[in-house]
């Protein structure tokens, strides 16, 4: 079972438009609403790999009634934690080019008590958990040690632990060993502190990061491919894609893939590779499922490409 933690989880609100034009009333043509928030996305692909999955979220007011229902009706086992203020609402506007204009609200502001419940219910749940999946920014309220102390309470409880976040919450949980981080390579620049060019310049930011306390490193390069970081060696993956349709969520069904395939090795970067490819294609924030993935697509090498320039390279 991959038990997820999603401090700050989200309505996703879609509206596909013929045409965005600022200062009038604008028709959507399609509209539809999905549970969100990084540590929820993983629990979607995770089920849609038909595996099972739950997620322990920060959940307010009606928004988060209908966050618990939207996820029921994935297959999720949603834990939520009551919390005072509302789950946030984040809305998305799709062009018929498929740019993307969104706005993502800042969310509910959680009290000491309620940040101290969502660690409570993650440690109640810990012991029957193959993986702890924490992801995404933490909201107001949070400090940047909480997933420090995560990190810490997991391993008391003797399960893994990934985290997939940035800036200070990553920096600060370093020190507790989580055992999978997933940066991307902005993130992993942002982390060591100096611009990245090169595979090889993520391959060295990632040994410095578990230099520094990480197990493994699972950086995403975004279209250049992944690099896995750990103790048997370092390890590159690419994956042929045909048409990318959207991005949404594709990190977080990587994520997924590379969990539920045991989380080590090149196996299990092989299947990370495979679904972040298979979510490119798909429309919107849906997630793969076994028919969507193409295993014969992705090339593992332990033969890094220290050479190969980032297409995007990291500021």
């Amino acid at each position: 079972m991959i038990l997820t933690v999603t401090p700050n989880p989200s309505l996703d609100r879609t509206y596909e438009l013929p045409e965005l034009v600022r200062g009038t009333v604008l028709r959507a043509t399609a509209d539809r609403v999905d549970p969100g928030g990084k540590g929820v996305n993983v629990s979607r692909a995770v089920a849609a790999a038909g595996h099972r999955t739950v997620a322990v979220a920060p959940m307010g007011g009606p928004e988060g009634a209908l966050l618990a229902r939207l996820l029921g009706e994935h297959g999720i086992e949603a834990a939520g934690v009551p919390v005072t203020g509302s789950t946030r609402i984040n809305i998305t506007l799709v062009e018929p080019d498929s740019t993307l204009t969104k706005i993502n609200a800042a969310g509910p502001e959680l009290s000491a008590a309620e940040a101290e419940d969502v660690l409570e219910a993650v440690r109640t749940r810990a012991a029957a958990a193959d993986w702890i999946a924490c992801c995404g920014s933490l909201p107001r309220g949070l400090p940047p040690q909480w997933y420090a102390e995560l990190v810490a309470r997991s391993h008391r409880a003797g399960t893994r632990i990934a985290l997939d976040t940035s800036g200070p919450a990553l920096t600060a949980a370093l020190r507790e060993g989580p055992d999978v981080i997933k940066p991307n390579a902005q993130e992993l620049a942002e982390a060591v502190g100096r611009p990245l060019a090169t595979v090889g310049d993520a391959l060295k930011a990632a040994e410095e990061l578990r230099a520094r306390g990480a197990r493994s490193v699972l950086a995403s390069l975004g279209a250049d491919g992944q690099l896995l970081v750990e103790a048997s060696g370092a390890y590159f993956a690419t994956a042929r894609v045909e048409t990318v349709r959207s991005n949404v969520g594709a990190g977080d069904a990587s994520l997924a893939g590379f969990l539920t395939a045991g989380g080590q090795g090149p196996g299990a970067l092989a299947s990370a590779v495979a679904h972040g490819a298979a979510a490119v294609q798909l429309a919107g924030s849906l997630m793969p499922t076994p028919a969507d993935l193409d295993r014969s697509a992705v090339v593992v090498s332990a033969d890094v490409p220290l050479d190969r320039p980032l297409t995007e390279p990291a500021p």
